[in-house]
């Protein structure tokens, strides 16, 4: 009996790590922005794509480029435009830095600014990220991996190349998507419906670009097993639980010791007198956005290594699961996310091992309900007062 508990409570322990990784991305967006970016857990969806894709290609099984009958030219098309959004948009960065340091000391109004000078500026990008586009489209399908290497290492590799290309869609997201709506001071609705639309995007981009098939992700590490008495403890499972409390305490110091962290506290307070100060808002919010989207990242790499088995749909569930989990904590306290999220996997473990697995999300929820009719803020959340 008390064998069973503990592997029951080590399953719970697992499934809450996943949960919690991605409801700190929805309490960093909110905490910074108030905006509930209910893309994110399309965004854990797409980073576990990113993974299987970054694992197979370092196995040998595929080109950079997926080539062959089974690519077609629209995933050629998207994948070669995804690389060279990322170098146009460090290029772009590059000539924006080269041109703020050949400017003089003159302060000019936006007014005052030529539009010719923009509207050229955004033809050079543009024309760049075309080039770059037919660049990759042309060489990419040559480009291999010859497959021999560690599965250790392969591992090891994706898990920072995974972090950093969902970090890219998240921020993409953030530019294209939300960006304008809050330069025009949209209501804060609008940017919500405008979130729905990006996840539902990334859903059904992908079923249209891979199909409705379910990808089986690759095993990288060897199958190690300890066991205690009758309790089975998987290597992957402990990884998951390991790299949820690392992510959590990193991510904690980066808010309260790094300068940066100083400045996302500080747009989450008031983010009209922020830029007054000298602190820029772009900054800020693209590392908000990097932060978030990165934890996705590694929680859809985690997931994947955990359960193998990927679906273009997976995000939609799981995501939504997150977001009650970071709700439940208090959303925008980070604590809040770590405890939400292991709560909710404790939840679903003891009531499908008490009950069944048919009324898992229904008694858990009922119970996360219950949870929020007696603390509306969430366990860790505090009321906020708006001044008139």
């Amino acid at each position: 009996m008390f064998s069973y508990i503990f592997q029951q409570f080590f399953n719970a322990l697992q499934l809450g790590s996943v949960y919690a990784l991605i409801a700190l991305g929805y309490c960093l967006v909110y905490g910074v922005l108030l905006l509930i970016n209910f893309a994110h857990g399309d965004i854990f969806m797409v980073g576990a794509y990113i993974a299987y894709f970054a694992a197979t290609f370092f196995l040998g099984q595929h080109t950079f480029i997926p080539s062959g009958p089974s690519a077609s030219l629209a995933q050629q098309i998207v994948f070669s435009a995804f690389f060279a959004l990322i170098l146009t948009t460090a290029t772009s960065l590059l000539l924006k830095r080269r041109r703020k340091t050949g400017e003089t000391a003159v302060a000019q109004t936006p007014s005052s600014r030529p539009v010719s000078r923009l509207s050229g500026r955004a033809i050079t990008i543009a024309a760049i990220f075309l080039i770059l586009t037919a660049v990759i489209w042309l060489v990419g399908p040559k480009i291999s991996v010859a497959s021999g290497m560690n599965k250790i290492l392969i591992f090891i590799i994706t898990i920072p190349l995974t972090m950093v290309l969902t970090s890219v869609v998240g921020i993409f997201i953030e530019r294209v998507a939300y960006k304008p709506l809050r330069l025009k001071g949209a209501n804060r609705l609008y940017v919500v419906i405008t979130a729905l639309m990006a996840g539902l995007m990334l859903e059904y981009g992908n079923l249209s670009l891979l199909g409705t098939q379910r990808l089986s992700f690759p095993t990288l590490l060897p199958p190690l097993n300890f066991d205690i008495g009758n309790v089975h403890l998987s290597f992957t499972k402990l990884l998951a639980i390991l790299a949820c409390f690392l992510v959590f305490a990193l991510l904690q110091w980066i808010v309260t010791k790094t300068k940066l962290g100083m400045a996302m506290r500080a747009v989450s307070y008031d983010k009209f007198a922020v830029p007054l100060m000298g602190i820029p808002l772009d900054v800020v919010i693209i590392f908000t956005f990097f932060l978030g989207s990165s934890m996705a990242g590694l929680a859809g790499l985690l997931y994947a290594t955990n359960f193998s088995v990927l679906d273009a749909l997976m995000g939609s569930l799981i995501g939504w699961k997150a977001f009650v989990a970071a709700v439940v904590g208090g959303i925008g306290e980070i604590r809040g996310a770590l405890v939400g999220g292991l709560l909710l996997g404790f939840l679903e473990v003891a009531v499908a091992a008490a009950f069944s697995s048919r009324l898992r999300d229904l008694l858990t929820f009922t119970i996360l309900l219950c949870i929020l009719t007696w603390k509306p803020t969430g366990l860790f959340g505090k009321p906020r007062t708006t001044k008139i």
